[in-house]
């Protein structure tokens, strides 16, 4: 089943039947999984999504305005248009800040004015809506009233005002109108606005966006010990954040430390630096702090340590010292330059720029809609967390239709993994859509438990009505991806901050692998079937780059999801351990009535592949594998055997699968 832009499908749930206690313990974690899912869930949410759109004060009365009052928009009835009024005019739309029971909040100020004419006698009233467009929350309100005068007491134009709550980096529609309006026609007037963010300085001390650290000033300084291999970083600490997290990118190292504020204004931290590995004449330190709101989504504070000194020296090296003697060296090699290039110029004619040189970003627009097949394993409920975002981000923000296991859990229930993944497979073969492989430590194992090592059995796996739909995957899937003319209709790709390199397959590293999100753009255009660089110019695509592609709310909840498995794992090291089960926890699970009224079909798969590299094939590896699937997973329409045998030079692979 697809995953369409703006809708979801809830996978079917079901429950299997075990013995009596273990029933119970069964349900009692189901329970404790789903209760601590919800409070995470509203956790994030209420991290993530913005308050509700609202109105801060509500003033009407003023003097010459009779029976002046505001309520919730009701309908009205129309009237000719020679009954009706003429239209309202704009004063003003202002962004400031205002005291509320929260404490300082950003409005936007709305303001407009009736034209004074003849026809405001007929004004019973004004109607305005303030729209959030990127939350689609609205709010509606009529202002009742009726003139004495064309014009107020101060021989002015009558104005009318609405303070409306709003949150930064927010679009808001306003539109206004007279009650009652025309049966034909309308006197409407509409406006478009957008509301600064937190480093704006009208809004920088509202509240929320102190929450979010607009006014922290880090003031970072470091000092580099050179005999030592050490760096000495202080900042300062700032209100609502408690913690702070300081790394940096030194040579081999990645050396990083949590900091806790306590009572302190100032913090110190010391990390290793190897010295000896550097590549560049520059040190990168960044602080990421943990505010009330923003959390694990706060902007990192950076600073570059410069090291153009001798290192063999050991002398204590300061920002402001480095600096200087930089600029100095830039100063001299400039001149060098200069020179050199001067006398180059009286020699020959001038050098032609390269066309790589020539190359011009140019944004590209999505025009066809595709499709593409993820393939993934369960390895902990976050990382399942992260995979249903990415789904969602690649539905909502890249109009692309996602085949997920996760999602189509009644159909493949009724099919089996095989079916369901084979006719799957063969509807992207036939056309240019994708299958895209995403790699992480739970296909890592199981790839090796395929080639002969110990079996393996993750939790979220036995908690899945649909168990492991990885392994039948990759026995479908393997065998056609090892062949040259496939490779462009497989992506391999793993979520580097979760995941590594070595969590790739050995077949699959014969092709291009890719990091997610820092090559998500790449990945999409593979998605596309489009090269993002032609001659003479680089394609590209709004919002999709690893420093934009947050900014959407579907990809805000995705960098939430990746960053909350990274503080999982750092907090538990020996996470993927802590996820496998013992065989006998399944036996024991596996022994009740109506397990035993279920048939256990094997898949016996003879698999011999070879990876080739640009050279000379590398390994030839003879595989294995026994696969166990549940009968209710897999029901063919009849039982039969079919052989199938792929050449790949130059060597034979041979597929022999039960149907």
């Amino acid at each position: 089943m697809l995953l369409h832009r703006g809708s979801w499908i809830c996978p079917e749930v079901k429950l299997l039947t075990v013995p009596g206690s273990y029933r119970i313990y069964i349900i009692m974690v189901s329970l404790s999984l789903l209760i601590c899912g919800l409070m995470a869930g509203l956790t994030a949410l209420s991290a993530a999504s913005p308050s509700s759109l609202r109105i801060l004060d509500l003033v009407c009365n003023q003097t010459g305005l009779n029976n002046c009052k505001i309520s919730s928009c009701s309908d009205m009835d129309k009237v000719p248009r020679v009954s009706a009024s003429t239209g309202p005019e704009w004063d003003s739309v202002q962004i400031k800040t205002s005291m509320d029971q929260d404490g300082l909040v950003p409005i936007m100020k709305v303001v407009w004015r009736l034209q004074a004419d003849g026809s405001i006698f007929k004004i019973r009233g004004s109607e305005i809506t303030v729209k959030d467009e990127h939350t689609n929350q609205s709010v509606c309100m009529q202002f009742r009233y009726s003139v004495g005068g064309v014009e107020t007491p101060d021989e002015t134009r009558w104005t009318f005002s609405l303070d409306v709550v709003v949150e930064p980096k927010h679009a808001y529609s306003m539109e206004v109108f007279h009650l009652p309006e025309p049966q034909m026609g309308h006197y409407r007037i509409s406006y478009r606005t957008s509301v600064p963010g937190c480093e704006d300085q009208r809004i920088k001390k509202a509240q929320l966006c102190q929450e979010n650290g607009s006014l922290w000033d880090p003031k970072i300084t470091a000092e580099l010990f050179e005999g030592k291999d050490l760096i000495l970083v202080r900042f300062n600490s700032t209100e609502y954040s408690e913690k702070y997290r300081v790394f940096t990118q030194c040579g081999s190292l990645n050396p990083s430390q949590w900091v806790f504020k306590g009572n302190r204004t100032l913090l110190n931290v010391t990390l290793e630096c190897d010295l000896s590995q550097l590549p560049q004449s520059e040190i990168l330190i960044m602080i990421q702090p943990f505010f009330l709101r923003c959390r694990n989504n706060c902007e990192t504070a950076k600073m570059s340590l410069s090291c153009c000194q001798n290192i063999s020296t050991p002398i204590l090296i300061t920002w402001s010292m480095s600096v200087n003697i930089c600029v100095g060296l830039l100063l001299i090699l400039g001149g060098f330059l200069a020179f050199a290039l001067q006398k180059a110029t009286r020699r020959g004619p001038p050098i032609t720029p390269t066309s790589a040189d020539k190359e011009q970003p140019e944004v590209f627009q999505v025009q066809k809609r595709k499709r593409v097949l993820i393939i993934y394993s369960l390895d902990h409920l976050l990382y399942k967390n992260i995979v249903l975002k990415f789904s969602a981000f690649l539905a909502a923000k890249c109009g692309t239709d996602v085949v997920l296991d996760l999602l189509d859990s009644t159909r493949l229930g009724v099919l089996g993994s095989i079916q369901w993944l084979e006719w799957h497979k063969e509807q992207i073969e036939s056309s240019s859509d994708k299958i895209l492989i995403l790699c992480s430590r739970g296909v890592r194992a199981k790839w090796r438990a395929m080639c002969g090592g110990k079996q393996v059995f993750l939790r979220e796996d036995a908690l899945s009505p649909m168990g492991d739909t990885l392994t039948p995957s990759l026995t479908l899937l393997v065998p056609s991806f090892i062949r040259s003319a496939s490779f462009e209709k497989y992506i391999v790709a793993y979520f580097d901050d979760v995941c590594s390199d070595e969590d790739i397959p050995l077949p699959f590293k014969i092709t291009v692998r890719y990091k997610l999100m820092k090559q998500f753009e790449e990945v999409f255009f593979r998605i596309l079937n489009t090269e993002k660089r032609e001659p003479g110019r680089v394609k590209q695509i709004d919002g999709l780059s690893e420093d934009k592609y947050h900014e959407c709310p579907s990809g805000r909840a995705l960098r939430d999801a990746i960053e909350a498995f990274r503080e999982y794992q750092l907090e538990h090291p020996h996470w993927f351990q802590e996820e496998l089960l013992e065989r006998s926890e399944l036996e024991e699970e596996a022994a009740t009535e109506e397990y035993d009224e279920q048939q256990k079909m094997t898949i016996a798969d003879h698999l011999t592949y070879c990876v080739l590299n640009s050279v000379q094939m590398i390994s030839d590896k003879e595989i294995r594998g026994v696969v166990t699937v549940n009968k209710t997973n897999f029901q063919p329409v009849e039982t039969r055997q079919m052989y199938s045998t792929v050449e790949f030079y130059p060597c034979t692979v041979e597929s022999n699968q039960l149907l």
